[in-house]
C-alpha cells in the first residue's frame, strides 16, 4: 500500500514560453517507511551524510556540492561546505554551524564528504574542499563542540576530483580519493602525472594535526609513467574497509570494476607505484559490464543463508552490494542497478542477484530528473547489518532492500520524500527544453538508532525517517 503524506498540489507554471515548461512540485510517498524529521540544510545541494554519536548526542555531518546561500546563523551568504545539525531529537533537528567550502559551481566548489571519528578524547571531521578545481584539498576540523568547528590541519592540497574517502576511526588510516588530471582530451596530466581522474592517497590521521603521508594507489597502467590503454580511466570512486579488506568501486556509472585488496599489505607493502607494486595488495576484481560502474561496494560478510542451513558446506556466505549510478535525467541513459556479489571465494567473485526498481511502478522516467541508484547506505550497525541496505534512488527516494537472502533480494519499504519551494528543478532539451521539479534522493545514511537521513541533491533538504510495518519487524530480527 502507497500513503501520500505531506503532499502539494502539482501544477504545471509556464517557464518562460511555452517552449520551455516547468513541473512543479509532488507529493510524498512511502511504504513502510514515515517521515519523522526534516532540515532544509540552508537550501544547499546535499551529498554525504554521516551520523556520528557525540556523548549522549547524534550529530549529522552534511556534505555539500558548490554553490551559494545564506547562513540565518550568520546573516552572511556562504559558499557551499558542511551543514552540522543536532539530530538528537529526530523530530526537532536543530542547525547547529555551517563550514564554509571554496568557491565554485556545482561541480567545482563544495565540500562533498563527511567522515568523523574520535581521537584522543576529541572529535575530527575529515572532509573534502573542492571538487574539480586546481586547488582542491583534504581538510580535519576538530568538531568536539560542532557549534564551534575549528580548522585542525590540511592533510593534501593542490588536488582535482576529490570525492568519496573513508576513514579508519580505529587506526586513523584515511583512503582520500583524488586526482590532479587537467584534462581528459588531449590528455593532460597534473603534477602527479597519474592518468586518470581519481586515484587513493592513503594518509595516517591518528594524530588529526599532523598527517604521515603513507602511499598512492591506483590500477597498474594509471600510475606515472605508464603507457598504453588505461584502466577505467575515471578511475576509484570510493573504498570502504572491513577487517583485512578494502573494498574498492571503480568507474562509478560505467566501465566498472570491483576490487579487492589486502589492507596489510596495502599499507605495509612497497611504495613506489610502479605496476607490480600495486598489482601485488590485490586479491581479485571483477569487471562490470560497460553500461554500468561502481559508486559504492559495501561489504556485508558472514551472511547466513537459512534455506542452505541443512547443507553440510558453505550455509554462511559473504558478499559486497554493489551499486552503479544513475547520471542522465529522465532515463536518457542506459538503466542502471544494484547487483549482490558473492565473494566468499575471494579470487572468484561473482555476481549472482541485481536489485532494481521498476520504472513502471511509478513513471520515473517522466518525473524529472534522476532516475536510479546512487549509492548505498554503509552502516555496520546491528539493527540493520546483514539484514537491510538502504539505497538511494534519485526521484525514487530511498529504497530499504531486504538482504538477508542475497540470492533473492526484495524491496522492504520506501519513502520518497515531498518537494518544496527550495527544491531546484532539473531540465532536459529534446527540440525544446523542459524542466520539472522532483526530489533528487542523493545519498542515505542510518544510525544506531534505527533512523535512516536522506539527503536531497536538489536543495530539498536532510529527511530523517523510520520503519515501520513488515520492514520494522525485519530490523527488530521478527
Amino acid at each position: 500500500m502507497v500513503r501520500l503524506v505531506l503532499g502539494l498540489v502539482v501544477t504545471l507554471l509556464a517557464a518562460g514560453s511555452a517552449a520551455s515548461q516547468t513541473t512543479r512540485g509532488h507529493a510524498a510517498e512511502a511504504h513502510d517507511m514515515e517521515l519523522v524529521g526534516h532540515d532544509e540544510l540552508q537550501g544547499r545541494s546535499a551529498y554525504q551524510p554521516t551520523i556520528h554519536r557525540q556523548g549522549a548526542r547524534f550529530i549529522a555531518y552534511v556534505g555539500h556540492h558548490g554553490g551559494r546561500a545564506r547562513n540565518p546563523l550568520t546573516g552572511v551568504e556562504e559558499d557551499n561546505g558542511t551543514s552540522i545539525v543536532d539530530v538528537t531529537d529526530p523530530a526537532k533537528p536543530r542547525y547547529l554551524s555551517h563550514i564554509p567550502g571554496p568557491a565554485g559551481g556545482a561541480e567545482q566548489g563544495g565540500a562533498q564528504m563527511a567522515r568523523v571519528c574520535d581521537r584522543g578524547g576529541r572529535t575530527y571531521l575529515l572532509r573534502t574542499s573542492g571538487n574539480a578545481i586546481p586547488n582542491s584539498a583534504h581538510e580535519v576540523w576538530e568538531v568536539t563542540d560542532p557549534a564551534k568547528p575549528r580548522k585542525t590541519s590540511t592533510v593534501v592540497s593542490g588536488l582535482t576530483s576529490t570525492h568519496k574517502d573513508w576513514w579508519e576511526c580505529d587506526t586513523g588510516i584515511a583512503y582520500l580519493v583524488s586526482g590532479d588530471l587537467v584534462k581528459k582530451e588531449p590528455q593532460q596530466l597534473g603534477p602527479s602525472g597519474w592518468r586518470t581522474w581519481r586515484m587513493t592517497k592513503i594518509y595516517d590521521l591518528s594524530d588529526p594535526a599532523k598527517p604521515v603521508f603513507i602511499r598512492d594507489f591506483g590500477l597498474a597502467g594509471q600510475e606515472p609513467g605508464s603507457t598504453g590503454p588505461i584502466p577505467v580511466e575515471h578511475g576509484v570512486h570510493g573504498p570502504i574497509v572491513l577487517g583485512n579488506r578494502v573494498y574498492f568501486a571503480y568507474g562509478t556509472s560505467g566501465e566498472g570494476m570491483l576490487q579487492i585488496v589486502d589492507r596489510q599489505k596495502l599499507l605495509s607493502g612497497p611504495k613506489e607505484p610502479t605496476a607490480a607494486n600495486l598489482n601485488a595488495p590485490e586479491i581479485s576484481r571483477l569487471y562490470m559490464s560497460p553500461n554500468w560502474g561502481g559508486h559504492t561496494a559495501f561489504p556485508i560478510l558472514k551472511v547466513p543463508i537459512a534455506d542452505w542451513a541443512p547443507n553440510t558446506k558453505d550455509s554462511v556466505r559473504d558478499f559486497v552490494f554493489l551499486v552503479s549510478e544513475a547520471i542522465a535525467n529522465e532515463c536518457r541513459e542506459s538503466r542502471h542497478a544494484s547487483f549482490v556479489v558473492d565473494i566468499t571465494t575471494e579470487t572468484r567473485p561473482f555476481s549472482v542477484a541485481t536489485f532494481q526498481v521498476p520504472e513502471s511502478k511509478g513513471g520515473f522516467c517522466r518525473r524529472g530528473g534522476r532516475f536510479g541508484p546512487h549509492s548505498s547506505s554503509e552502516t555496520f550497525a546491528p539493527i540493520f547489518y546483514r539484514k537491510l541496505v538502504f539505497v538511494a534512488y534519485f526521484n525514487g527516494g530511498v529504497r530499504a532492500v531486504d538482504v538477508r537472502d542475497p540470492y533473492a533480494p526484495r524491496e522492504a519499504a520506501f519513502y520518497i520524500p515531498a518537494t518544496t519551494e527550495r527544491t531546484a528543478e532539473r531540465c532536459v532539451t529534446n527540440g525544446t527544453r523542459s524542466c520539472k521539479v522532483a526530489i533528487q534522493t542523493n545519498n542515505v545514511e542510518a544510525d544506531e538508532r534505527g533512523l535512516v537521513y536522506l539527503a536531497d541533491r536538489a536543495n530539498t533538504g536532510l529527511h530523517i525517517v523510520r520503519l515501520t510495518g513488515e520492514a520494522s519487524r525485519i530490523a527488530g530480527g521478527n
